[in-house]
């Protein structure tokens, strides 16, 4: 095999052009697209050009710019905060202190296609609050600038007011882009579920149909947030919604929550045989009610128990086929009354596997307030001002069992905030015994100088939600037995956003020849000066597709170099990395290579015979 250049991208188009030369390579000339050919291959769908033909379209002053925004590659990487988590050596739970827009390019990578649940609660639109204020040429220098990461001061957030000409606009272009990124990230079961109120409900259900499509818009949750009235002029604002999306509509099963023990109490009170398998049941009339279409053959007569047939008045749910096997179970019930016999047939709490079918979804949330989301708050900082009108975890728990998240799932929230769904995730996993993972991303938003979160000694938003997660750690600990909680991953790492460590071209449209040369000799070295090891591995783990909580580990076989191992159970082949200055042809020999596996290293650390010997190994590539 050749030895291949290391070039750092995360181009988001590669795999659709792909795809596209795979259903119409006709359309593809040179490496590019022949846009009259790819309109003659797709006949009649194609919008007519005419200027007097109109079109539905949904748009606003800068949605060409959000969209470009998306495609637009990061220039930034991810560098690990150790020491700011809790057991980071074997967690696999994620918090990402950044903006929002530039770490959702750097997942694109590691986790398109992996997540399989997004919750969100993003800033309203109030004309009070902020909005991200994305740069569309320069982000993660304007990111950088905000976070002190370079001399320069500025402000993260921008004022967005009712009577600046473009209130929804500016909202919008921050949204889509965001939302188009996180499309990316869902696996094909996954869903999401964004907060929002009242104010731009409208204009997400259209962003939403756009990027999700409108075929895939599961219901508009309304949830009922407050139990008092509240000061409104007019009518007492007491809920908010929350938008659901599937990735896939197809994938999803019929949602059943799971059941309660009232519930049980309260419906399932009758027993029989099947009662230690099945548990107990509930009866529900086999008689259809007039909503169901007028079908002949489900007008038949049942033999009675003490003989002859009973007809139903109108017509059965269930047909003959169906109700004969359902009798030789034992699944159906006759009740003698004054008009003759009621049949009735026994839904079971659980099905013959011995497995709960739970309960029917509804699209209306009530019970849970956010008056519990600032309980929970008070509980753990002893103070209800730090974080403004906290979600409560049991939303989103509430939503995890909506969205049948379970096992090793992973769960994002990328608008963090001050980290409820972290705290959800610990709960619920306590709860049912699973391993549910959270990635969470929050912006180092400053709080304000006069707030209660400033005098505590909390400066940012970010800070908050770190510290809630410890704080929720420390408490399942101390209040939970031992038992309960092993093999439970009560832990989180701390990722920053910072500039990459590759040098980026910068195009030069000067006439200066000695300016021209300069810039060549710059980019003689790929990296910038000061890199580190430890945070270089992270972006190159990242580049490859390897995700954020891959097991890394410096293989002790190997002495004259350090050479990193890098494996994910979401990837087949494992990365090898040495970022010594030279190769010691020892490391060569020893280097455990498949053909599917990978070696990275510093091109100068080569000699030509290495290059040579290495050639037969694995894929290798040169930094």
């Amino acid at each position: 095999m050749s030895i291949e250049k290391f070039q750092p991208s995360y181009d988001i188009y590669p795999e659709r052009i792909e795809r596209l030369k795979t259903v119409v390579p006709e359309s593809f000339a040179d490496g590019k697209i022949n846009w009259d050919i790819l309109r003659e291959s797709l006949g009649s769908f194609v919008e007519s050009e005419d200027v007097e033909t109109e079109h539905y379209a949904f748009t606003w002053p800068g949605k060409r710019e959000a969209r470009r925004m998306a495609g637009k590659p990061p220039q930034g990487t991810l560098v690990p905060a150790s020491g700011e988590g809790l057991n980071e050596g074997t967690t696999e739970n994620i918090f990402i202190e950044g903006d929002n827009l530039e770490v959702l390019k750097l997942l694109q990578k590691s986790y398109a296609g992996k997540i399989k649940m997004i919750y969100i609660d993003p800033p309203y639109n109030t004309g009070k609050d902020f909005v991200y204020n994305d740069n569309f040429t320069q982000p993660l220098d304007e990111y950088l600038k905000i976070t002190g990461q370079i001399d320069e001061t500025g402000n993260p957030l921008v004022s967005n007011r009712k009577t600046d000409g473009r209130f929804h606009s500016k909202w919008m272009s921050m949204m889509y882009p965001r939302l188009y990124l996180a499309r990316n990230l869902l696996c094909e079961e996954g869903v999401i579920f964004i907060s929002i109120d009242d104010t731009e409900a409208s204009n997400l259900r259209k962003l939403c149909d756009e990027i999700f499509g409108e075929e895939n818009f599961m219901t508009q949750i309304v949830w009922k947030n407050r139990y008092n009235a509240a000061k409104e002029i007019h009518l007492a604002q007491v809920h908010e919604y929350i938008f659901f999306y599937a990735k896939n509509i197809e994938m999803i099963d019929p949602i059943y929550l799971p059941t309660t023990e009232e519930y049980i109490e309260r419906y399932f009170k009758n027993k029989d045989k099947n009662y230690s398998v099945r548990g107990p049941y509930r009866l529900q009339p086999l008689e259809a009610g007039r909503s169901m279409d007028n079908r002949e053959n489900l007008k038949f007569g049942i033999p009675g128990p003490k003989g002859g047939l009973i007809y139903p008045k109108r017509q059965w749910k269930w047909g003959q086929e169906r109700v004969n096997e359902a009798l030789k179970k034992g699944e159906i019930e006759f009740t003698e009354t004054s008009d003759g016999w009621s049949i009735s047939t026994k839904q079971y709490l659980k099905d013959e596997d011995g497995i709960e079918y739970g309960v029917k979804g509804f699209s209306i949330i009530e019970n849970i307030y956010n008056q519990s989301g600032t309980k929970e708050q008070e509980e753990l900082f002893k103070s209800v001002t730090l974080f403004p009108f906290p979600k409560p975890s049991d939303l989103i728990k509430h939503l995890q069992n909506i969205a049948k998240t379970s096992s090793t799932d992973i769960v994002l929230d990328f608008f963090a905030g001050s980290a409820t769904t972290a705290q959800s995730i610990f709960n619920l996993n306590l709860q049912d015994h699973n391993h549910r993972r959270f990635i969470l991303v929050q912006i180092p938003e400053p709080c304000l100088s006069e707030s209660e979160a400033v005098k505590a000694g909390y400066k940012t938003v970010a800070e908050i939600g770190k510290e809630r997660i410890r704080r929720v750690i420390k408490k399942i600990k101390k209040e939970r037995p031992v038992d309960e909680i092993a093999g439970q991953d009560l832990g989180f790492k701390v990722f920053r956003l910072q500039k990459s460590h590759f040098n980026e071209w910068h195009d030069y449209k000067g006439s200066d020849v000695k300016e021209l040369m300069d810039l060549f000799v710059k980019q003689e070295d790929a990296l910038v000066a000061g890199w580190k090891p430890e945070n270089l591995i992270l972006e190159v783990m990242l580049q490859e597709g390897f995700p954020l909580h891959s097991k890394v580990e410096f293989m002790e076989t190997i002495k004259a170099n350090k050479v990193a191992q890098v494996k994910s159970e979401f990837c087949q082949h494992i990365i090898f990395i040495c970022l010594d200055e030279k190769i010691d042809k020892k490391t060569i020999g020893q280097l455990p290579l498949t053909d599917k596996d990978i070696f990275i290293c510093p091109d100068k650390a080569l000699t030509d015979e290495q290059k040579v010997t290495l050639s037969d190994k694995g894929v290798i590539k040169t930094i």
